[in-house]
């Protein structure tokens, strides 16, 4: 046992922070999601006439940066500040004596810039399009790693940053990139995950309005519906989740507590469409991941579904899932999208933080708003609307796929109390 705990391989999360549109804490959040609370409320952006809905948070913005930084700044930066700070102090690390080169800086996202260009297009278009009303901040707050790089201004990071484009397969592509970055040494603390601030962009619900995939509802918390009959599109969300990461050895010599280990990954692409997934190609990256992590199918116990609330999503998904697991009584499969909406960038992170607290409670949240499951999505295991007690909880898959057929997942172990877990 010794010297698997030596292993340096091995890497284990330490210390999380949450940004949902249901909580601002892991507390809050799992709370909210066995509650049954949803974080869905109407939103009024540019451009379209009535109120969309929207996945709103509410953190407070100038707990980590002044009035100023604020401003100069963009929402993804906030978001990813707010996270990295409250992740930090989670994490008992003694932030003033750690050497910030050695500190990387892993964020995945869906898109980044979108906001901020919109938003100069509509000043600009308010003074005849003359240029001198173009803000000199433009450049900084769209440069794709800007979200990173505000966490590393603020932090005083001098270790790298990047983000991870993956669409919204970004936030278990975070992780995994940390993962990497901790085994070949080049870092010893990784701070990663996922970061949206999509409901920002008018451009975003225009888009998926226009392929008659944005959802409605008259009662807000009741629009995101995977694998429901009646669903009718996308809720976007914005949000972030972010964990410290380090390896296994590090953690153990400063009494870290540890959240979980990440035990497998994998990423592949569906070489297929822009946007419609591939069932063959998401169920070969769960075996890929499981191969990885050297279990079978019938180690997992919680699978954290993607599903989105699209039609063809949620039917290619269920195909993968039903040829990954079969029919197994004793899986749990559960959404958290039908509580927050699709945090895109965040979405990855945000699902699977929402379900580590299961190690300790035994109790896989609900998939809310499911009272008539689609036929074409015949999983029995699927938590519908109030949530299971399992008998144990051991290893959590959690899948994250996005457009141009770019899919993730990502396992995470339950991690021994007596060796620095957190959940008994």
């Amino acid at each position: 046992m010794l010297d698997e705990l030596q292993d340096e391989n091995r890497i284990v999360l330490t210390g999380v922070g949450v940004a949902a549109p249901n909580g601002d804490s892991l507390e809050e959040y799992r709370s909210a999601l066995l509650a049954g609370k949803s974080g869905v409320q109407p939103f009024e952006t540019r451009y379209i006439k009535q109120p969309v809905l929207a996945g709103i948070c509410h953190f407070d913005e100038f707990r980590y940066q002044k009035k100023k930084e604020r401003r100069r700044g963009t929402r993804a930066g906030s978001v990813s500040i707010y996270c990295a700070n409250e992740a930090i102090r989670d994490s008992g690390i003694d932030w003033e004596n750690t050497r910030r080169d050695r500190v990387g800086v892993y964020l995945g996202i869906t898109e980044h810039g979108n906001v901020e260009t919109e938003n100069e297009i509509f000043e600009i278009a308010q003074f005849d399009y003359d240029t001198k009303v173009w803000s000199h901040h433009h450049n900084p707050r769209t440069v794709a790693n800007n979200p990173a790089g505000e966490v590393t201004l603020n932090l005083k990071i001098t270790g790298p940053h990047l983000t991870v484009g993956a669409a919204c397969a970004a936030g278990n592509a975070g992780f995994i990139h940390a993962v990497q970055m901790l085994r070949l040494k080049e870092v010893d603390l990784a701070i990663a995950g996922g970061v949206s601030e999509s409901i920002h962009t008018f451009g975003i619900f225009a888009s998926f309005a226009s392929q008659g995939a944005l959802a409605w509802h008259e009662d807000p918390a009741k629009a995101c519906r995977p694998f429901d009959v009646n669903r009718n599109g996308i809720i976007v969300a914005e949000g972030g989740g972010i964990c410290t990461l380090e390896r296994l050895p590090d953690a153990i010599k400063r009494g870290a507590k540890i959240y979980g280990e990440i035990v497998g990954y994998a990423m592949n692409s569906d070489a297929t469409d822009f946007v419609l997934p591939s069932a063959s190609r998401q169920s070969e990256c769960i075996a890929l991941a499981l191969d990885k992590a050297q279990l079978s199918a019938d180690d997992i116990d919680i699978v954290s579904s993607h599903a989105t609330a699209t039609e063809q999503g949620d039917i290619e998904e269920s195909r993968a899932l039903k040829a990954a697991f079969g029919d197994r009584t004793t899986l749990a499969i559960n959404n958290t999208k039908s509580f927050i909406g699709h945090a895109m960038g965040a979405a990855g992170a945000l699902e699977l933080l929402g379900n580590l607290p299961a190690f300790q409670d035994r109790i896989a949240h609900a998939t809310i708003n499911l009272d008539e499951q689609d036929p074409r999505c015949d999983l029995h295991q699927i938590v519908a609307n109030r949530p299971r007690h399992m008998e144990k909880v051991e290893y959590i898959l959690n899948n994250s796929f996005g457009m141009l057929g770019i899919n993730s997942v990502l396992i995470v172990k339950k991690f021994p109390a007596e060796h620095g877990g957190v959940f008994e």
